[in-house]
């Protein structure tokens, strides 16, 4: 699975399933089943696409809203099934 595939999935799911935008954070503890999550989420805190949040007894990511246009851009090139499911 190439990382831009896994990038759009976690993307997705927190989009979606968690509507995690902005100050809604969740677990990074959560997103265990992405093998590579320490890159993904290291390489969208550098774009700026991800706020991570360090809690004194957890991790926690967010998309943030200010790249909410290019992210689900990002979403349904690499995930083209999920293209208009994504507000």
């Amino acid at each position: 699975m190439s990382l831009d595939l896994e990038k759009a999935q976690l993307m997705y799911k927190l989009a979606v399933a968690k509507r995690n935008w902005g100050a809604k954070y969740d677990r990074l503890e959560h997103f265990k089943k992405f093998p590579n999550i320490d890159i993904i989420v290291k390489e969208l805190v550098n774009k700026s696409w991800i706020i991570f949040h360090k809690k004194p007894q957890y991790n926690a990511i967010s998309l943030d809203t200010k790249y909410k246009k290019e992210i689900i851009e990002f979403i349904e090139s690499n995930l083209p099934e999920v293209r208009g499911n994504i507000h």
